[in-house]
């Protein structure tokens, strides 16, 4: 019982790690930091998602995963798709990342790709994808530039609107107008409920309807009783007061 304990123990924690592990996890950064890792896992939602558009001049399609491998190329993370001759170009590696993170937008480097075979110096292709933030439940992917007319820093450019990058907005309800919310919606249910039961279930008509009639005439019979004596209580109180004055004069 102890050995299968000790070997069951091991499983579960090991079960556990990779549940908690983050997909994004597998992007790899050219110079880690905390708040690149933290802008990488805001992008978990779009993570086992193949994004694909079609380029300026149509001839060539793009095709975008957030760190994972696309068209079965290893730690290819954005490749360019030739239209006529399928061919596949490699723009940029997960495993090489950078990722910078604004207020409502996280924008991702993808480098090492593919070079160049003549321009921009025959340096290595590299992707800027721009994750913007948008409410609209679609997730928009587009190419807005390839820049390939430089001696170097060639690039492409492209956008994505996602409501994964969207900053997440307090409530503005206190906890007094939560409660009164929760007091309301139990009140709803238990006449609504109540004026059912007693119309289907009991076939009552009229006020007898209202759930526990005779209880509530009961406190309001009290309550209108309890009222008349105060004030009839309180006009006894303001002629004694009256009367003692007269006498003391």
């Amino acid at each position: 019982m102890l050995l299968s304990l000790r070997i069951i123990t091991p499983l579960f924690a090991l079960l556990a790690g990779v549940q908690a592990a983050f997909i994004t996890d597998n992007c790899k950064l050219i110079s880690h930091s905390d708040s690149e890792q933290n802008a990488l896992h805001l992008l978990e939602p779009l993570t086992n998602q193949t994004f694909t558009t079609e380029g300026k001049e149509q001839d060539y399609s793009y095709i975008f995963q957030v760190c994972g491998d696309v068209a079965g190329m290893k730690d290819a993370g954005l490749v360019q798709k030739e239209k006529k001759g399928e061919k596949l170009v490699r723009i940029g590696n997960y495993t090489n990342t950078r990722a910078v993170r604004g207020s409502d937008w996280v924008l991702l480097f993808y480098e090492g790709g593919e070079k160049y075979d003549s321009h921009c110096s025959q340096e290595a292709r590299k992707a800027m994808i721009m994750i913007s933030c948008s409410t609209s439940t679609k997730n928009k992917f587009s190419v807005v530039l390839e820049e390939n007319q430089k001696e170097e820093g060639c690039y492409y450019l492209f956008e994505l609107d996602s409501s994964a990058v969207c900053p997440v907005i307090p409530s503005k309800l206190s906890a007094g107008s939560i409660f009164l919310i929760i007091v309301f919606c139990c009140l709803a249910v238990y006449l609504t409920g109540g004026f059912l039961y007693q119309r289907l279930v009991v076939g009552a008509k009229g006020v007898e309807q209202f759930p526990n009639y005779s209880f509530w005439s009961e406190i309001g019979n009290l309550s209108a009783v309890s009222i008349i004596t105060y004030i009839f209580v309180s006009i006894y109180l303001q002629f004694w007061s009256f009367f003692s004055f007269m006498k003391q004069i």
